[in-house]
């Protein structure tokens, strides 16, 4: 199923002047003019800079918590842009923030995640958004929920924007990891299923929390054929009054960018393409195969549901799931298949199993009340 959005191409709207990738980049916070037109200069003579990014307002956990400098900070961003020539962008939370924004001249604003997760807050800033003709990036929700951001970017369109695009910068979760958020890359893949023309930036800096691996996560986001990047750059980032650990320097982002293997996701060379047809024939033979061997495996599944429920026997039975996984995954591991996968595939074959013995033990059931309520 594909969502209809009224988008521009990035290309009509952004000037990326032959950069590879759109890099969108600049610090965390802006904490003194100094700081961010020192910052802005060294960025621009980078030549790797499509736009310069910098937190006005941040919106943070606790109170007392360093929550941006406010709204003298645009007036530094405009004398930035008036030095550098670089656009610039700023991220929006509430309607007086979209108003200032704009006053200001700036020229890409972007909503956060923690805006993204609160319909009222997202509606709020689509609302001041009305009649206005600027870009707009949507950060994904804090946690992995894919409506909530395709509900935000239904919003901000609706209001108008056709400039849209999205930001992938991770998720919140339980399990401590060598990430501050998961990059959970299938919640964006399915988004891009979703809207194909939809652009994607991803924000390695907020889905490592550590400058140390901002490297690797930018490289597998242009693999996946996101359209840019968002990382954050400081002139020091050992003094950095937000976020220092996931901050670099103008001239470790520049080595970070010339560093990236660019890839095409399509090619026009004949034998190429030829050659990933003859795969991806091969791949839809199998995939078709599956099908029909799940499908035979779900008919079996029925058999044993109405077997059960004649011998009034509980559907789920843990031993034999317990067995079933660990045969499972030691025979997948031997076929080179990742045991974190087969347990996944396994567990929704497994919920399938049971949601359809469970539908033929509530049969009767069904039926009895039906009676009833047409006695």
């Amino acid at each position: 199923m594909k969502l209809n959005l009224n988008i521009q191409p990035l290309n009509t709207w952004i000037n990326k002047e032959g950069k590879q990738p759109l890099l969108i980049a600049g610090p965390c916070s802006a904490e003194t003019e100094d700081q961010l037109v020192a910052t802005a200069h060294l960025l621009a003579k980078t030549g790797k800079v499509t736009a310069l990014r910098a937190g006005i307002w941040k919106p943070r956990t606790r109170p007392g918590e360093f929550e941006g400098i406010g709204s003298i900070g645009l007036e530094w961003l405009k004398r930035a842009k008036e030095e550098t020539g670089l656009p610039t962008a700023v991220e929006v939370a509430t309607a007086k923030h979209v108003e200032e924004a704009l006053a200001a001249g700036v020229d890409i604003l972007w909503v956060g995640a923690r805006s993204t997760a609160n319909p009222f807050t997202v509606q709020e800033i689509a609302d001041a958004l009305k009649g206005v003709d600027v870009p707009v990036m949507v950060k994904n929700p804090v946690n992995p929920d894919l409506s909530l951001w395709v509900g935000a970017l239904e919003r901000i369109n609706n209001a108008g924007i056709t400039k849209l695009a999205a930001i992938h910068r991770g998720f919140s979760s339980y399990e401590k990891s060598a990430f501050r958020n998961e990059p959970m890359w299938d919640v964006a893949i399915s988004l891009k299923t979703l809207v194909p023309e939809l652009p994607i930036i991803n924000d390695p800096s907020h889905i490592t929390g550590n400058r140390d691996l901002i490297a690797y996560i930018s490289q597998k986001a242009i693999d996946l054929d996101m359209q840019g990047l968002m990382i954050e750059s400081h002139i020091d980032p050992t003094v950095a009054w937000t976020d220092a650990k996931q901050q670099v320097t103008p001239a470790a982002l520049t080595d970070i960018i010339n560093n990236l293997t660019l890839r095409k996701p399509e090619t026009r060379n004949t034998e190429i393409n030829d050659k990933l047809g003859e795969l991806r024939n091969q791949i839809d033979k199998i995939d078709d195969l599956l099908i029909q061997k799940l499908a035979e495996r779900m008919q079996i599944v029925e058999k044993i549901g109405n077997y059960k429920k004649d011998n009034n026997l509980t559907i789920l039975q843990v031993n034999r799931w317990d067995e079933i996984l660990h045969k499972r995954i030691g025979y997948a591991k031997a076929l080179k298949l990742g045991a974190e996968f087969t347990e996944k595939f396994l567990e929704l074959v497994h919920n399938e199993s049971i949601r359809k013995q469970t539908e033929i033990m509530n049969a009767e059931a069904g039926q009895v009340e039906e009676k009833l309520t047409h006695a």
